[in-house]
């Protein structure tokens, strides 16, 4: 095992039941214990993954592609709406997200692919990572989860960069992106998700409606001050109902820590967090192989766009995306994906020396 890497992970895990606690337990709702419940589901599927070789991907990364894609077809049939998404499976026994399968998937379809393409031309190649990530992405679109949308685009580019793309294909995709941005936001955004773009570059235009809750989060991480308030401080804002209750034990959990543990607890937060990040890409560094480097990389971004977009929508530096924040916000399916990537980075580090 990675154990700097191990060690990083366990702590941000008994951290985020601590604050999940910390966020709920004036209401007393037991979202902490299902937490709990959930690593001890999760903590497993991490060990049987790291301690298998992670080269079997070549083999069940497309029938997992498959999957992921037969399950956002399935969300688009039968799915639940939440929050304005239609982006939820009701399995009975629990409530499952397929998009967040599907860029699992897609990550481990990409690393296949790239490193078995090294000498196919660069557009053929361009244009077989498109179909991958084509696919899955529109369909994320249409249910709309933006946030999931935005996770694909810093992960495909940098696994196309590390996969050999050269850099003047990956400039010029990165231009037409940028050039298409108006229009989908123009033409494949709901209202609610216009409004959140707005507010979020003037929260003060619908300060009692669309922008209540950046504004609340910034009172609430603002008013933590440089130390916090404290563990159980009375009357803070999210005590007294002013942060969104129904979501504020994963999509805002971080304005709850910042108000409790100030701008020393977000550091350290922040701080550990990337030296996680370090490790991660220490561990790509060292795989023994392109499959492994690829894997690393896509698994980096994916965490690291998630923790950006998450703690940066608290304090408006990105726009509201419902994005988790990994290790720390509650949720049974993501905490799954996030500790079976995370296996898969133990894999690759664990089977470094082992070149096949």
């Amino acid at each position: 095992m990675n154990w700097f890497v191990m060690l990083l992970m366990t702590a941000l895990l008994a951290y985020g039941v601590y604050s999940i606690y910390s966020a709920t337990w004036m209401r007393n709702e037991n979202y902490w214990s299902s937490q709990l419940i959930w690593i001890g589901i999760c903590l497993p599927v991490f060990f049987v993954t790291a301690l298998i070789d992670y080269r079997w991907i070549r083999f069940g990364a497309v029938p997992i592609y498959v999957l992921g894609i037969l399950g956002l077809v399935a969300t688009m049939v039968i799915g639940e709406e939440r929050y304005g998404a239609k982006s939820w499976l009701d399995l009975k026994v629990m409530s499952f997200q397929p998009s967040q399968l599907a860029i699992v998937a897609g990550i481990m379809t990409l690393a296949v692919y790239l490193e078995a393409s090294r000498r196919t031309m660069p557009i053929l190649r361009i244009l077989a990572c498109g179909a991958i990530v084509g696919a899955p992405w529109l369909m994320i679109l249409i249910q709309p989860d933006l946030g999931s949308c935005i996770v694909w685009v810093p992960v495909l580019l940098a696994m196309m960069f590390i996969g050999g793309i050269p850099k003047r294909w990956l400039a010029a995709m990165l231009i037409i992106g940028v050039a298409l941005v108006p229009l989908v936001v123009h033409f494949g955004l709901k209202p609610y998700q216009y409004a959140r773009i707005t507010t979020f570059l003037n929260p003060d235009l619908d300060p009692q409606g669309d922008g209540w809750n950046i504004n609340q989060s910034l009172i609430a991480i603002g008013s933590g001050g440089f130390y916090g308030k404290g563990f159980k401080a009375p009357n803070t804002q999210n005590e007294l109902g002013f942060l969104p209750v129904t979501i504020v034990h994963n999509d805002f959990i971080f304005s709850v820590m910042g108000e409790q543990h100030g701008f020393i607890g977000g550091v350290i937060l922040i701080g550990v967090l990337a030296l996680l990040f370090v490790g991660i890409l220490h561990i790509g560094m060292e795989a023994s192989d392109d499959l492994g480097r690829l894997l690393s990389i896509g698994i980096l971004l994916l965490l690291f766009t998630h923790t950006f977009m998450n703690i940066g929508m608290t304090i408006s530096v990105t726009p509201i995306t419902g994005l988790p924040l990994p290790f720390v916000s509650y949720g049974g399916s993501f905490l799954l994906i996030t500790l079976f990537s995370m296996g898969l980075l133990q894999s690759i580090w664990i089977h470094r020396k082992v070149v096949r």
